[in-house]
């Protein structure tokens, strides 16, 4: 087993890389029989690539499991366990049930310890935070900095401005600002709610999440889900979830996105083939770039250890196979050559640089426009109704 060594007391956004890999994936939510996926070869590949860093939590199905078995094999091979980062969560147990009791919270982290085949964790958030009160969330939080072998603390969910209310909480409440903050599915090609502003060029607008975020002290802000969750691809998510209609996808029973959502997404599809794209390169590469780009400038970035004094916005990929790890690893490799190129202010732009200037002109002039009203949709979460099960289950006993 590990223990903490002096690597692990430095800071967050100097001990994460800027290209995570998260392991949903690894869960029947995204594939029939995750048992089946090459999870371990795509963890030591992730390894040999420079993706140092996995995020993962006890609500994905067999995704602990699996990707403890994967780092087990990984350090059995001699890769030292203070040479990458695990990160978790906590609180959510079944999509309609949370529990973010002290009690649960410390055996989750205990549990998720096991699983992962390590005795610190780098960082655990608590797990969509929106489903329980804020009075939840910052005891939880406060529970999580009781822990030892938890390095640092952060939220995850989807509704932005509820991770901001939530940022600014437990900053005025503690006194000390969260270390980290996972927001998922809103920095993408249909969504930049997360720093629509900065996007689109305004600077210095104090509303602006991103903005709220770096106010709040959250030293690091990561985008997750760059592809909506499998919305943003060639295949895209069948609008009728029963079997017949969707081909047995797994997204097409629980994507919380609306059938006309779905067919609009699937116009980008075609209209990203008519341009000689595949949809899902398009999606990464964009939010990709974007995000390293504004990530920096809005001061919730993560330093490059290879470009001293370099810092970019850091992301969550979530991949199924060794290829698509290795597809996107090539798109970040491209958009960190555009990004230097553009520091050094070079007369020429390179070849990633131009491949990147053609995406945002795509983006911009054609994928946005298709998407019509659905630009910036974001649903529901909770959908209206929303009762915690936990709950009801205490209160019945």
């Amino acid at each position: 087993m590990d223990k903490l060594t002096s690597q692990q007391s430095r800071p967050l956004c100097e001990l994460l890389p800027p290209l995570i890999l998260g392991t949903a994936t690894f869960n029947t939510q995204y594939v029939t029989d995750p048992l089946k996926m090459p999870y371990r070869r795509i963890v030591s590949r992730a390894l040999e690539l420079g993706v140092t860093a996995f995020d993962t939590s006890p609500y994905y199905g067999p995704s602990e499991i699996l990707l403890g078995d994967a780092l087990a094999a990984v350090q059995e091979a001699g890769v030292p366990r203070e040479s990458y980062a695990i990160i978790t969560k906590a609180g959510r147990i079944a999509p309609k049930v949370f529990d973010y009791s002290p009690a649960h919270i410390r055996f989750s982290v205990q549990r998720s310890m096991e699983r992962l085949h390590t005795s610190y964790l780098d960082l655990v958030y608590l797990h969509d935070v929106e489903f329980v009160s804020p009075l939840e969330v910052l005891e939880a939080v406060r529970e999580l900095r009781r822990i030892p072998q938890v390095r640092a603390v952060g939220i995850s969910g989807f509704p932005v401005l509820v991770l901001c209310d939530l940022a600014e909480m437990i900053l005025q409440e503690t006194g000390f600002p969260l270390d980290a903050v996972l927001s998922y599915g809103h920095f993408t090609v249909q969504n930049c709610s997360l720093a629509r502003a900065e996007v689109m060029g305004v600077t210095g607008d104090s509303s602006s999440p991103v903005q709220r975020l770096k106010a709040a002290g959250v030293d690091v802000v990561l985008n997750a889900s760059m592809l909506n969750m499998g919305l943003l691809t060639s295949t895209g998510i069948p609008p009728d979830p029963t079997p017949e209609a969707s081909s047995g996808s797994p997204l097409a029973k629980w994507h919380p996105s609306p059938p006309a959502l779905r067919l609009a997404c699937k116009t980008l599809a075609e209209k990203a083939a008519s341009s000689g794209e595949r949809l899902e390169a398009v999606a990464i590469r964009w939010s990709l770039y974007e995000w390293a780009r504004v990530g920096a400038l809005a001061g919730v970035g993560i330093q490059l250890p290879v470009m001293q004094g370099m810092t970019v916005g850091g992301s969550v990929m979530g991949v199924t196979s060794v290829d698509e790890l290795e597809e996107t690893v090539r798109e970040w490799q491209g958009v960190l050559e555009a990004l230097v190129s553009q520091n050094k202010s070079t007369s020429s732009p390179s070849l990633s640089g131009n491949k990147i200037k053609s995406t945002s002109k795509l983006v911009r002039e054609v994928l946005w426009p298709a998407l019509e009203e659905w630009k910036d949709y974001s649903w529901a979460s909770p959908e209206p109704g929303f009762v915690n099960e936990k709950v009801i289950q205490r209160s019945s006993i």
